[in-house]
């Protein structure tokens, strides 16, 4: 019944509401990673700083997804998805480019004003210094946000999409919200900030693995499109065989494999349905059968991120 109220209200199809559980996955590993390392030293952990931080990486994934609405939209790569689970809403007239275009111009105006709240939260008026850096990197996911398919030369049709992905949903995404927190960095972090950068930009190779067929004819040059599907599917396999290594890696530097603390490796669990979901993409001949897997890799990858923090934070 929920599903087809979301089909007849447009906005909430351009939210596309199945992409957001993949969106927070790296700011709760940052901020839980950082609530086990402040409780170690008996500091304080802030949630309101975690609200503000899960509601500011909602923002920019929906402007993402209401720009890349309009971007696909205005270009006519939308028209020629045949395979595209959810239809967009600009490219099928229910929403005007003007009205989109409009929209996207709104939500980085309240991404940014829920970025500004959050940093003021975290750094005001003790570190301004790291208060205006945060200030640039905000800016920074807005106008990523808005050049994955918006502009000349947006950088998802040059086969930058996945480095991006990688970029923002893992390194930026984790290590930035552990910097929220503890205020300072530790070059581990990257560790399990990669592993949640691989699992994101494994759903976005997914997605670009589905629709290789229609951007090949719209000239959406995909790092998929440009690499062929049987690599990128060798690509896949390497994007998902690796994050659960990374991070077993980062808990032994952190002790766990002589502190007889066990919880951590609960994380570990996912190995079992890791290897079945790379099994059944694996055997995938035709793209467009792909799409049922994007929300499973998208789960797993939020699980991963809810396992470790739990695990981190029991006892």
């Amino acid at each position: 019944m929920a599903k087809n109220n979301t089909k007849k209200n447009p906005w909430l199809q351009a939210a596309r509401l199945r992409t957001l559980p993949l969106s927070v996955s790296g700011v709760i590993a940052g901020s839980f990673i950082a609530r086990w390392k402040l409780r170690q030293n008996g500091e304080h952990w802030d949630w309101l700083i975690f609200a503000l931080a899960m509601l500011v990486t909602l923002l920019y994934q929906i402007l993402s997804n209401y720009a890349n609405d309009y971007g696909d939209g205005i270009k006519g790569t939308d028209k020629l998805r045949v395979n595209e689970a959810e239809q967009r809403v600009v490219s099928s007239g229910r929403v005007t480019e003007k009205q989109m275009r409009t929209a996207v111009i709104l939500m980085s105006a309240v991404s940014f004003i829920a970025t500004v709240a959050l940093l003021w939260r975290a750094f005001a008026p003790d570190f301004g210094r790291d208060f205006w850096i945060f200030i640039g990197l905000g800016i920074a996911c807005i106008l990523a946000a808005l050049g994955y398919t918006i502009g000349k030369k947006p950088y998802g049709y040059l086969g930058l999409g996945d480095l991006m992905v990688f970029l923002f949903f893992g390194l930026v995404s984790v290590c930035g919200s552990y910097f929220l927190f503890t205020k300072s960095f530790e070059w581990q972090i990257l560790l399990p900030a990669s592993a949640i950068g691989m699992m994101s930009a494994a759903v976005l190779n997914l997605n670009n693995m589905r629709d290789i067929e229609s951007d090949r004819v719209s000239g959406k040059k995909s790092l998929a499109l440009r690499i062929g599907y049987r690599n990128a599917m060798l690509y896949q396999m390497l994007l998902m065989q690796l994050p659960l290594l990374l991070i077993l890696v980062w808990l032994g530097l952190q002790g766990f494999f002589q502190s007889g603390k066990y919880y951590p490796f609960i994380v570990m669990i996912l190995i079992f349905p890791m290897m079945n979901l790379r099994r059944k993409i694996l055997y995938i001949k035709e793209p467009g059968s792909l799409d049922p897997y994007l929300k499973q890799v998208g789960i797993l990858t939020l699980m991963m991120a809810v396992l470790l923090s739990a695990g981190l934070n029991l006892g």
